[in-house]
This record gives C-alpha cells, structure tokens and sequence, in this order.
C-alpha cells in the first residue's frame, strides 16, 4: 500500500503539471492571437480540427437549448405557407431542389448549405430554434424578431418535405430570374489546381460534397469527390475529362437535364482550375 505522503506528493505534482499546461496552452494561444497568425479571411478556411470543434459544439449547443420545445402537428398546409416564407427569406441564401442561392451567399463561410438533408441531422424542435435563435458568426439571424411562431413552425414543415421534392418541383416553386453578371475580366493563364481547390470553397461545393483537401461539415447531399478522378463518367453521362467536368460545372442541366446540382455560373476559369484540382492526381488531357 503506498504511504499517504507519497501519494499527496504524487497527486500534487499531476495537479501542478496539468496547471502549468494549462497556462502554457493559453499563452500559446494568447501568443497565436496577439500576433495575427491565425487567417481569419473568407478565402482560406478553417483547419478541419477547428471546423469539427465548431460543428459538435453546434450541434450540442442546439440540442440542450431546444430540448424543451415540444413540436406541433406539421400539416400540409403548413408547409404550403412555409414555401411563401421560404421564397422570401430563405432560397436566396439556401437554395432549394434545382434551384442555386443567390451569388452573394455563395461565399460566406461558413456556408449556409442547401437544407434538403436537415431532417437526417436535426429533429422537429431543434430546427425550430435554429430558425428562432440563429447562429453567431454564420449570417444566420434571428428570425423570430421578424416571423411569427406559426411561420417558423411553417418553414419547418416544409423543410421535412423538401427530400422528397424533385429538382422541378423545387424550380416551379422557387426558381428566380438569373441574376445579371457582368463579364470577370481575369488573367489567363494555365489551369492552377491551387486555385481550384479555393474555387470550389468560394462556390460553396463543400455544402453539397465531401471535397479533397477542402475542410466542411459532414454532409451526403451529393456524391463525395473525394476520389472523383478514379471515376469513368462525369454524371454518369461523359467520359471523366476535363474538357467534360468543366463543360458539367459550368452547365449541369446541359449535361443532365433535370439534375439537382444547378447551375452556380461558374467562369470557365474557375470551372478549368476546379477541375484540374479533382482530376489533379491524373495526367492532363
């Protein structure tokens, strides 16, 4: 049996080191803040370890505060006024089946996402609190200062519904005129995979796929890219080149008419160097 001393001894010096390396990790961290290192711009993202960090800490944070939310009937006619209020408030930022957020959404990060896979993640009343409360540091406001209780509870109802709408139904209810872009005037020059791979954040790609080399949320809204060059087909319609996945990027409902991956406007610059980021581990056309 070990004396008492020694084993006061032995827990005092584990307290006084887990201390010591306590302060050290905030001084670090301190030192990390103090002097800038750490790129909080819109163009490079989070490391996956902090967006991981984030994400749990979301999804726990949600669920504790909703837990007392009890959810009332969604009828369909709820969800029949929860397209009004979602065409108003939502579609611009989130899209919907067939239908691409508005451009100036497309790069906030993090991404707001499409809200057709919500349901697998989220519960009736957890949605509900999103929408009421918001999220700090997303873009995602408080929407209970400006729609009543029923309308939450509306585009809740319509959110349950929205995997089971199809690509055209999503265009009939919600698809807006294209939005007038003038003409990118960028150096050309050869395809940068680097450049590619940043593209694709800024297009909110991540939203839908699980990228290479890109940080996001675990999501299964599309197909992962994470070993698209070893596909044979782009849409399962043309031969994987990439002359092909620029011409799917830039134009999906050319290549696969009524595909819900829409069309984002993609330049053909940015198309050229995304593509060669995903076909970067294969040989140049």
């Amino acid at each position: 049996m070990m004396p008492p001393k020694r084993g006061r001894l032995i827990l005092r010096t584990a307290l006084v080191t887990l201390a010591v390396a306590a302060l050290a990790s905030a001084l670090a961290a301190a030192l990390v803040v103090r002097q800038g290192w750490y790129d909080v711009g819109a163009v490079k993202q989070h490391w996956q370890p902090v967006f991981t960090l984030l994400e749990n800490g979301l999804r726990y944070s949600v669920r504790h505060h909703a837990r007392e939310i009890v959810a009332p009937e969604r009828t369909s006619a709820m969800a029949q006024q929860g397209v009004k209020v979602y065409a108003q408030h939502c579609v611009q930022c989130h899209g919907a089946p067939g239908v691409a957020p508005r451009l100036a959404s497309l790069a906030l990060q993090p991404s707001p996402g499409p809200l057709v896979h919500m349901t697998r993640r989220w519960q009736p009343n957890e949605l509900y609190w999103i929408i009421s409360n918001g999220i700090k540091m997303t873009g995602m406001q408080a929407w209970r200062f400006h729609l009543s209780e029923r309308e939450i509870w509306s585009v809740v109802a319509l959110i349950e519904r929205l995997p089971g709408m199809t690509p055209e139904e999503g265009q009939a209810l919600f698809a807006t005129p294209p939005e007038p872009v003038g003409e990118v005037r960028m150096a050309v020059g050869p395809p940068d995979a680097e450049r590619g791979r940043v593209a694709l954040a800024q297009y909110a790609c991540q939203s839908c796929h699980v990228l290479p080399g890109v940080p996001g949320p675990r999501v299964d809204v599309g197909p992962s890219l994470k070993e698209f060059a070893r596909q044979r087909y782009v849409a399962g319609r043309l031969p994987n080149t990439e002359d092909n996945l620029v011409r799917w990027i830039r134009d999906p409902q050319e290549v696969k008419p009524g595909s819900a991956m829409p069309s984002l406007q993609v330049t053909e610059r940015d198309a050229r160097d995304m593509a060669r980021w995903l076909l970067r581990d294969r040989s140049p056309n």
